[in-house]
């Protein structure tokens, strides 16, 4: 499947990690050792560690410590101005490429700590894609060539898998039925909602592990963000999701757990349902409840 080709070939250029040292073990303690690392570690997808983040002197985060299981919605809720889209821009180190941007601290996926000094952050932009609050297509681009920009870019030249991988994502994102046959037409030609699909569909195409969405419908109608939230339970069967959002039913609807934020810190993180019905904190009970926001 193209799938599991490309993740392949992800899987393959991400071996820059070593692996834990055999060759000095004798055999009996050669086995145990080989017996720990096939054994299931029950750890989260990602963890995150001790995040801070400045934009020059303004601090923007304040010691995020988080961890976010496999194949869940996760949504990031609070008042503008809270953290929520800096936090997921340091998630896949998009925050830094911000002049005058820092960060610190740890994001730790599936064992190895993205911000480490010999992680190249490319790799990472693979593995951890993006779809921002308003739709971004490639303004001289056609739908099928949005959807295979990736693709080319990262040296992909097989048109019969890149043809299998556009339409396969386009699928993904819901928007095949509805572009099949105008694949050479411009993407910017369709409407807000199909936009905002089609570059989910392009983040798709290149086989991410997470994707990350920041407001991904606060510029469309109630139909198509009806749309938008539907995709988040179909793509978290094969995705963790991360979804930035303010309003609060959304977050109700398609999370698994929920974290608010407020003024760049994390007030508190659990089940969506406990968030809603039963916060912990004074703060996170009034925003929930409508009292600010």
């Amino acid at each position: 499947m193209p799938t599991n080709e490309i993740r392949n070939r992800t899987a393959e250029a991400t071996k820059y990690v070593g692996n834990t040292p055999f060759a000095e073990e004798d055999g009996s303690e050669r086995a145990e050792t080989i017996k720990r690392v096939q054994e299931p570690q029950h750890r989260p997808k990602v963890s995150i560690k001790g995040v801070n983040a400045w934009f020059g002197s303004k601090q923007a985060l304040k010691n995020i410590n988080l961890e976010i299981e496999e194949n869940t919605a996760t949504a990031f809720m609070g008042p503008s101005g809270c953290g929520k889209t800096t936090l997921i821009r340091c998630l896949n180190r998009m925050h830094e490429m911000t002049p005058g941007a820092k960060a610190k601290g740890q994001v730790i996926l599936d064992g190895i700590d993205i911000y480490d000094k010999s992680i190249d952050p490319v790799i990472i932009k693979r593995r951890i894609g993006m779809v921002f609050q308003k739709p971004n297509p490639f303004p001289t681009m056609s739908i099928f060539d949005n959807v295979a920009a990736g693709l080319k870019l990262n040296g992909v030249k097989d048109k019969k898998l890149i043809r299998e991988i556009v339409e396969e994502s386009l699928d993904g994102a819901g928007l095949w039925g509805e572009v099949k046959n105008e694949l050479d037409k411009p993407g910017m030609s369709l409407s807000g909602g199909q936009q905002q699909r089609l570059c989910i569909a392009r983040a798709l195409a290149m086989q991410p592990e997470i994707l990350l969405m920041d407001e991904p419908t606060s510029a469309l109608d109630p139909i198509a963000s009806s749309k938008i939230e539907d995709l988040v339970h179909k793509l978290k069967e094969d995705l963790t999701i991360i979804i930035v959002t303010h309003n609060m039913q959304q977050a109700a609807r398609v999370a698994d757990r929920a974290a608010f934020m407020y003024l760049g810190e994390l007030i508190e993180y659990g089940f969506t349902k406990q968030i809603f019905q039963n916060p912990e904190q004074e703060l996170t009970e009034k925003f929930v409840s409508g009292k600010f926001g």
